[in-house]
């Protein structure tokens, strides 16, 4: 019965819509996103669906960059209003190419652990995944970053039988202080 409970989890993510939207404020003084010992704090909200069922996501992110333009973070997010509850924590490392003015990509690698509440009265087992991101930044003016880019992500011990990865867009405001 755990196979199918994994087969169910695996088939309702990869129905999963994405609408997520992430803010990031950096400490340090004007322009100094993306820069050695500038730290990070992001919020998502967003919706998605699991289950047969809609929720709200919300999240919190922290960041801090060790040299320029790269980042050890970790993210965490809730599902709410759906059954049965899901959280997700995301260390990740992401790498800003900062030589460009306007333009910045960005790539990324990451893990996720899964936990899930009970779904009509059963035990569902916690997943792991793991990652990459690939987008740009687009800078506004020097404080300001718009960047959107796609994820892929693949869960392990998932059935060889099943596609076990998924596709989805991401949106990214980063504001710096």
């Amino acid at each position: 019965m755990k196979i199918m409970n994994k087969v169910a989890v695996l088939l309702m993510f990869l129905g999963l819509s994405h609408a997520v939207a992430a803010a990031s404020a950096g400490t340090g003084g004007v322009s100094t996103a993306f820069s050695k010992k500038s730290t990070s704090v992001g919020v998502v909200v967003g919706s998605g669906t699991a289950f047969n069922d809609n929720y709200l996501i919300l999240g919190v992110g922290a960041g801090y960059y060790l040299v320029k333009g790269l980042e050890l973070g970790i993210d965490a997010q809730h599902w709410f209003s759906g059954d049965p509850s899901i959280t997700k924590v995301s260390p990740k490392i992401t790498y800003v190419f900062t030589q460009t003015k306007v333009v910045k990509p960005y790539l990324g690698v990451f893990y996720r652990r899964t936990f899930y509440g009970d779904y009509n009265g059963r035990s569902i087992d916690d997943e792991n995944s793991y990652g990459y991101r690939a987008g740009a930044y687009f800078s506004t003016d020097n404080r300001v970053y718009i960047g959107g880019g796609v994820v892929y992500e693949e869960y392990t011990d998932c059935n060889s039988l099943y596609d076990c990865s998924t596709t989805y867009p991401e949106i990214v405001f980063t504001v710096s202080f």
